[in-house]
């Protein structure tokens, strides 16, 4: 979570602007989606339930909250 908190405070922290789904635009309109390796696993685990889940989770998501991708893919 470090990691994606620390991208997304620099550009949304300098004049950028957050979006849906990991997505936010810099001060210069330059759209960027912070992609974390947990969601990325989840996007592409084997199980198409827990592909499912994760979309879900981060559909409702605009920074990608870590223990909560994990979670869904868990099921819970």
């Amino acid at each position: 979570q470090e990691e994606t908190d620390r991208y997304w405070n620099a550009i949304v922290g300098n004049g950028g602007a957050e979006s849906a789904c990991g997505w936010c635009k810099d001060k210069w309109g330059l759209n960027w989606q912070i992609t974390p390796r947990v969601l990325s696993a989840g996007m592409s685990d084997p199980d198409p339930d827990v592909r499912a889940r994760v979309f879900a989770a981060m559909m409702t998501m605009r920074k990608i909250d870590h223990a909560a991708i994990e979670a869904a893919a868990k099921g819970n």
